[in-house]
């Protein structure tokens, strides 16, 4: 008897031990949560984005929903200044397309910045979350492999309520994303070299330095031309 207790006790701890480790099926979300993504809100100073050029790549899936978005981005880059002529958008099928399409961009050099734009809405299988992945992944890689800055536009929201909420009226999306656009291009450009108005980038690390009198005679380097 008493090695029967002793083994249904072993058996107990064991079971709860294993049930600490394996996950609930669908995590529980408050609706305090929910409307977190919705209020929240970015500072942005001064930009003159006059010499800026910004290329959006839209997707066709929940189309409604990305036009808004994208309006919302074309509202803010002009508001920076940013001119009608130096604002690129192309298409392309869904989110899934959006970090290749964005690596031909930036490999191009025709623009300073990326905005990936698109929608995900969660369904009732697994691929919400396959594709969400592969795409914030695949936008991060292109900006660090490229040194082009890759905004990710990319709404990921559990209903179509919530995606209303974030790419309409105050709550637009794209505006804060076509400002951060602006705001990277330039910090990019003043980081690479590149020619770009200078606007308090000092601050950022990125000012011109000084030339030091070494004393040392300068010697012209060989070259191929």
């Amino acid at each position: 008897p008493t090695m029967i207790r002793t083994t249904f006790v072993l058996l107990g701890l064991l079971a709860a031990v294993t049930s600490a480790f394996v996950p609930s099926a669908r995590p529980s979300f408050g609706k305090s949560l929910l409307r977190m993504g919705a209020d929240s809100e970015v500072s942005f100073g001064d930009l003159n984005g006059e010499d800026v050029r910004v290329g959006i790549i839209r997707t066709r899936w929940n189309d409604e929903h990305v036009s808004n978005l994208v309006s919302g981005a074309k509202k803010a880059m002009k508001e920076c200044n940013v001119k009608d002529e130096n604002i690129f958008v192309t298409e392309v099928p869904g989110a899934y397309e959006l970090p290749l399409a964005a690596r031909f961009l930036a490999l191009s050099g025709t623009v300073d910045a990326v905005i990936c734009c698109g929608v995900l809405i969660k369904g009732d299988t697994l691929h919400f979350e396959y594709i969400c992945d592969a795409v914030s992944s695949g936008i991060m890689s292109v900006g660090l492999q490229t040194s082009t800055p890759c905004i990710f536009g990319v709404l990921t929201c559990l209903n179509e309520e919530q995606v209303i909420k974030r790419s309409s009226g105050e709550s637009n999306h794209g505006e804060d994303w076509g400002k951060t656009a602006v705001e990277m291009a330039l910090l990019r450009n003043e980081a690479m070299g590149a020619k770009a108005p200078k606007k308090k980038m000092d601050s950022l690390g990125f000012g011109t330095a000084e030339k030091l009198d070494t004393g040392k005679k300068e010697v012209a380097k060989p070259g191929f031309f």
